[in-house]
């Protein structure tokens, strides 16, 4: 293949197909609370929790609910539990315990998915995250998006560069499997800014990477900025030519966890196309394959990797 896909990172480390479920832990944001910011990351809407299943008093209870709309469309049997929405270490170590240690002990799932913002690890939550890493390997995704300081106070990030880049190195000291999140896209930037992000987060050893389409929603600042024109979205082509050439930095080690993303079609006011998620990949893998032919190259063989 000409990436390390996700998919095939599970089969090489669990033997099968893994399903992730995305749970809502009930967290907030530094962002949103009042510590940073009242106003939350110009983009987001929900915390990107508008597939989650909420949590209640038990967490198993959750889990079943959503790994049950799962094993209705398939044979799943193993599955990856995923805290996705807002910033899921932003509480007390005890909690967050409570909440994660309960789905370490089950046999039906392979890995805790736990998805963050590097100014909110302290070393006792990391030290927590290295005890359950011991029964379940724990992936801490994190929410960079651009290496670019002037982007990054315009989507109003709340962090600079360098606390990113030790926070990588202090997860991976204790063992810990880091991705990072990247969005292309954003106003302001151009390919090469884009590419400069994503060879970034390759030079400081991130394990897995996901790269995501900025999506305008309604309800969001960003959404004001966009309907005043003040910058536009990626055309299909566009993206696809980025997104390639991005890809084609990464390292071969680096796990790709994402490729485009799941707007909510709901709030979704630009780009329209990216709703068809299964056309957007259909046209990036076209567009692989175009290269191949250029290049000369032959992916048709499965690329096992360690």
């Amino acid at each position: 293949m000409r990436y390390y896909s996700v998919n095939q990172f599970f089969k090489n480390t669990f033997g099968q197909k893994v399903y992730k479920l995305a749970l809502d832990g009930g967290f907030t944001c530094p962002n949103r609370d009042g510590t940073l910011s009242d106003k939350g990351c110009v983009f987001c809407l929900e915390g990107s929790g508008h597939f989650s299943e909420k949590t209640c008093a038990d967490i198993n209870i959750a889990f079943e609910k959503a790994k049950n709309r799962v094993k209705a469309k398939t044979d799943a049997s193993l599955f990856a539990a995923y805290f996705q929405s807002y910033t899921n270490t932003y509480a007390p170590v005890q909690r967050l315990k409570n909440l994660f240690a309960p789905l370490c002990e089950r046999d039906d799932v392979a890995a805790l998915f736990i998805a963050t913002r590097p100014d909110c690890l302290e070393d006792e939550k990391i030290n927590l995250l290295c005890s359950l890493n011991e029964k379940k390997p724990v992936f801490i995704e994190l929410g960079l998006q651009t290496i670019h300081e002037k982007t990054a106070e315009y989507i109003r990030r709340g962090y600079p560069l360098c606390v990113y880049d030790d926070c990588v190195k202090r997860l991976k000291s204790h063992g810990l499997n880091v991705t990072t999140h990247v969005i292309l896209g954003l106003p302001g930037e151009d390919k090469k800014m884009m590419i400069e992000t994503v060879k970034h987060v390759c030079d400081v050893k991130s394990d897995g990477i996901k790269l995501q389409l900025l999506h305008v929603l309604e309800g969001t600042d960003l959404a004001c900025d966009w309907q005043k024109g003040l910058f536009q979205t990626l055309s299909l082509e566009e993206y696809v030519d980025i997104l390639c050439d991005c890809v084609e930095v990464l390292s071969p080690e680096v796990v790709v966890h994402r490729l485009t993303g799941d707007p909510p079609k709901k709030f979704l006011l630009s780009p329209l196309w990216s709703a068809d998620k299964k056309h957007v990949l259909n046209e990036i893998n076209r567009s692989f394959k175009l290269r191949d032919v250029v290049q000369g190259k032959n992916f048709t063989k499965k690329t096992q990797r360690p």
